[in-house]
């Protein structure tokens, strides 16, 4: 088999990110348009991630925020994003680079990216990268909005759940 020179597994992932850029972006200037609201799943101990040490505890591995209702102060950079949360009530501000991003979803218009990391991008290593992201429709998650007006909690609050994307393609 031929050696990538170009490294197409490389500007592939780079350039789903970007568009997580993009989109985060522009809810940071215009708010979230319609329905949209994005579920953002992160590895936790990813080299730049900033959380606090309550929720790092909490979340160990990796973390999903929720987008919609009640966040503040988004800022876009050009390696990461940060964010204004509440966490039972306790206000946070996270710093997520976007090489820590391990799923986007925007399950109003049921499209999501998933992004392949490895120890090694955890660690900050400098080895090679991983398989290139796939972009699938994604069933929304079957979450209802709280009475009080609250953010929904993300699925399986307690710690990470692994789903196939396989399992979301038409068979």
């Amino acid at each position: 088999m031929a050696t990538d020179h170009i490294r197409y597994d490389v500007l592939a992932s780079e350039a789903m990110r970007g568009v997580v850029k993009k989109v985060l972006t522009d809810a940071a200037a215009h708010g979230l348009p319609g329905e949209h609201h994005f579920f953002i799943t992160f590895v936790s101990k990813a080299e730049g991630v900033k959380l606090s040490s309550r929720l790092l505890a909490q979340y160990p591995e990796e973390m999903t925020i929720i987008l919609q209702h009640q966040f503040w102060d988004l800022t876009v950079l050009e390696d990461r994003f940060e964010v204004g949360l509440s966490f039972g009530g306790i206000p946070e501000r996270l710093v997520v680079p976007f090489s820590a991003i391990k799923s986007f979803l925007d399950p109003s218009v049921k499209f999501g990216l998933q992004f392949e990391t490895s120890d090694a991008e955890v660690a900050g290593e400098n080895l090679p990268a991983a398989p290139a992201p796939s972009a699938v429709p994604m069933p929304a998650p079957a979450i209802e909005p709280t009475e009080t007006g609250e953010e929904p909690s993300p699925p399986n609050p307690g710690g990470a759940e692994v789903v196939r994307l396989d399992r979301f393609r038409k068979k």
